[in-house]
């Protein structure tokens, strides 16, 4: 029987398919079955309006950091997918620095600039008549947002320009000579062309503002606990498994539907380039411009610089001192390595995880695309989905007796971040494919090139760019991934982000530095292989 050439096309999706089934599906399977087979009690659900307030909290908390988000990513695209201007470059990997880091580090960032300790507040208190920090963001629901924008609304802008360079210029030129101004022209021809990609951006930044954990945990505090959050609360610390489990079919019940969401409208968005031109400011727009990208440079830099500034503040002066205790197991425990060890650990994992997430979801990308499979496409995106405190406990249970007892190696935590960084290497992938003119692959096959000699000869060498952004962002994905792996990672093995979160639970001066020393040390080696990558990627790593 003749296989057409769609069936062909979806059996490049059963490496990413397999991957997603033996540790997404069944360790998720797994939980619901140990839970429920204990035949706890789950009154405490409806005792009263606790949990219900959790998922209240943590939709609107969500949909309010993706519509801040939005507001400044909408301008920020404007700025980078119609003009041109020296630096523009250097500036769009810049901005886009924050959403490669670990949350983690976010949250050590934000703490550094707006804590008790914070930069502000220190450079506030020497002022005359300021003797308190004046600055009380700590444990609010405006550090949480204002991390939540910090963190998505360049991803948010990179969609959305994407988007707004595939847009043809010649439906603007029309309604330019038909006497439409500037404003008429982007309410009534370009908005409504951007509106599926504004909906896919703002889909996927509620989706990671939905189950934010490691922000939401060290910037929130007991007041303000999200789903996320709970889950890691029900299960660690009061082995409510029952209570956990439900809590996790609720989140993923609605971070699927945004996974979902997110693919269809990102499928419908143009598909091809039609060249737009890029044009130098004008007196008219330059103050526009400048004001969005001072905000966004405020945004992205303050946080990232008091880190740096906090890292280096030891006593009444600056040195390296923090830096120079890495190597030291400063609690002398079994349970806290030396932090350096971690770094390793972390370079190590981050190395094999793009090794295996690359190919993996490359095949994915291509079989999605290929077999114009909307279906695929969203089963690849389903890690995304799932609460990665629900994984790690799933990986725990699931992996802990022959022949598949992976428990005590450091593989699993390998396999885990593979899983988490598949759907952004296929999500970039995709994207890129999706952007090729077809009629290049109908060319080969009219000169007689198969389908592999075609994908060799004719797509890969276009994807080399895209290629060795996806690496990057597996790369970073792995180095900052927390919430699972807080779980899973054995004391021998700690990564830095679960380094860090174990010694800022550390009172001392010291355990304070040398977390702010590991956050500064994962900050530049994730900003780092970023703008390696992004010069090297070339287009395919603009905004």
């Amino acid at each position: 029987m003749r296989i057409d050439a769609r069936t062909r096309a979806v059996w490049l999706a059963l490496p990413a398919l397999a991957l997603i089934g033996l540790f997404l599906i069944y360790p998720l399977a797994e939980v619901l079955r140990v839970s429920f087979a204990r035949g706890e009690s789950l009154s405490p659900l409806f005792e009263d309006n606790y949990f219900a307030g959790r998922l209240w909290f943590s939709a609107w908390q969500a949909a309010l950091s993706t519509a801040l988000s939005l507001a400044l990513a909408i301008p920020l695209a404007w700025v980078f997918a119609c003009h041109r201007f020296p630096g523009k470059g250097t500036l769009e990997a810049l901005l886009l620095v924050p959403f490669v880091l670990p949350t983690i580090v976010v949250a050590v960032a934000f703490t550094a600039l707006v804590g008790p300790r914070g930069a502000l507040n220190v450079a506030l208190m020497k002022l005359p008549g300021v003797s308190n920090p004046p600055i009380d963001l700590m444990n609010t629901l405006w550090a949480i947002l204002l991390a939540h924008v910090f963190y998505n609304a360049a991803f948010c802008a990179r969609i959305i320009a994407t988007n707004w360079r595939a847009i043809d210029p010649r439906t603007e030129d029309a309604a330019r000579m038909l006497g439409a101004g500037a404003r008429q022209r982007f309410l009534a021809v370009t908005l409504p062309q951007l509106r599926n990609g504004i909906l896919a951006a703002g889909a996927l930044a509620f989706l990671f503002c939905f189950t934010s954990f490691g922000v939401v945990l060290i910037l929130g505090g007991p007041k303000y606990s999200t789903l996320e959050t709970e889950i890691y609360r029900e299960s660690l610390f009061l082995f409510r498994l029952p209570i956990a489990a439900i809590l996790a079919i609720v989140q993923m019940a609605v971070t699927f539907s945004a996974v979902a969401i997110s693919t269809r409208l990102q499928s419908r968005v143009p598909g091809g380039s039609h060249g737009r031109r890029e044009s130098a400011f004008t007196r008219e727009t330059l103050v526009a411009g400048s004001a969005v990208l001072v905000v966004a440079g405020l945004l992205t830099l303050a946080p990232l610089a008091a880190l740096v500034e906090r890292s280096l503040h030891a006593g009444d002066g600056y040195s390296l001192r923090y830096y120079t205790m890495l190597d030291e197991n400063v609690r002398g425990q079994a349970l806290f390595v030396a932090p350096i060890e971690a770094v390793r650990n972390s370079l190590v994992f981050a190395v094999c995880t793009a090794l295996i997430a690359l190919p993996v979801g490359g095949l994915a990308a291509l079989a999605a695309v290929r077999a114009r499979s909307t279906l695929v496409e969203t089963l690849v995106q389903l890690p995304l989905g799932v609460s990665a405190v629900t994984l790690g406990l799933g990986l725990l249970i699931s992996f802990d007796t022959p022949p598949l007892n992976l428990r005590a190696s450091p593989a699993l935590i390998v396999f885990a971040h593979s899983l988490v960084a598949t759907p952004f290497v296929a999500r970039t992938l995709t994207a890129r494919l999706r952007s090729m003119d077809p009629r290049l692959r109908d060319a080969a096959a009219m000169l007689g090139a198969g389908p592999l000699t075609t994908f060799l000869r004719v797509e890969l060498p276009m994807l080399s760019g895209a290629l060795a952004v996806a690496a990057t962002i597996a790369f970073a994905t792995s180095m900052g991934e927390f919430g699972a792996t807080l779980l899973i990672a054995r004391p021998e093995y700690p990564t830095i982000p679960v380094a860090i979160y174990r010694y800022l639970g550390q009172p001392g001066a010291t355990n304070f530095g040398q977390a702010l020393a590991m956050s500064t040390i994962l900050m530049a080696v994730t900003a780092s292989a970023f703008f390696a990558i992004t010069r090297a990627g070339g287009r395919d790593a603009r905004f």
